[in-house]
This record gives structure tokens, sequence and C-alpha cells, in this order.
């Protein structure tokens, strides 16, 4: 890589997740809290804000997973919440199912989530580490 400044890494753009259906996959990620930014069924695709911030999670049609997991291996992408725990809570009262209890991590804890697709949802707090959070 050259030093060249335009190709500075600058911060996300959003985060795209494959689904198999747009109207289901939108329900899901309301029903865990998370509002929609946008929507276009055209293209099939719906953004999904993430705190203040523009950039988000993508929702991306795919009609060939329908209702499958990708056969390919899925990253997990984690958020930034006040309190996983209580996160974990909201979650199992809206009728999400977590993947394990929240667990430690270096940062704090942590709650992990799957949609029907596969893609894999963290949400972590900085409760051991406030310094590196958002709200310090």
């Amino acid at each position: 890589m050259s030093d060249d400044e335009s190709y500075e890494l600058l911060g996300f753009d959003n985060v795209l997740l494959p689904v198999g259906n747009l109207d289901e996959a939108v329900s899901f990620y309301e029903q865990a809290g998370f509002p929609v930014s946008f929507r276009l069924d055209e293209a099939g695709i719906a953004l999904l804000k993430v705190g203040k911030e523009t950039p988000g999670l993508l929702l991306r049609l795919d009609q060939e997973l329908s209702r499958r997991a990708p056969v390919w291996a899925s990253p997990r992408v984690w958020l930034e919440v006040r309190d996983a725990r209580g996160t974990a809570e909201e979650l199992t009262t809206a009728g999400v199912m977590t993947l394990d209890a929240p667990f430690r991590g270096a940062t704090g804890w942590t709650v992990e989530f799957a949609d029907p697709w596969g893609n894999v949802i963290g949400l972590t707090d900085y409760s051991k580490r406030p310094e590196l959070s958002r709200q310090a």
C-alpha cells in the first residue's frame, strides 16, 4: 500500500447482512430493538439505525438464502450498548433468543443473538473499560 491519503480509512460505512426475506428480517430486527432508518423494497434493502451514527446495519435481500443460513461462516458484528446484561433481559422479554448467557470480555459484558439466516450480532458494554466507551 502507498502512503497516498486517498486510501486513508476514515470509518465504517455500513455493515451488510444477507437475509432471505426482507419483511421477516425487518420484523426480527425491530423486535430486537433496531429502528429502521429507511427501506427500499425495489432494491431489496433496509438500513437499521445504530445509535446516532449515520452508518448502520444494511439488510440486503439474497433470494438464495430463503430460510437457510449461508454456507459460509458468518462474521460477528458487535455493537456498543450501555448495559449488556440489561439488554439481554430486554431481548428475552421481546422474544429474541440469545446464543448464550451474557459473558464477560476484555471491555465488559457481551450478549449475542443470531437472526434466522445465521448473522450474529453481539451487544457489548464497556463496564470494565469505561474510558474506551462512546459514553466516556
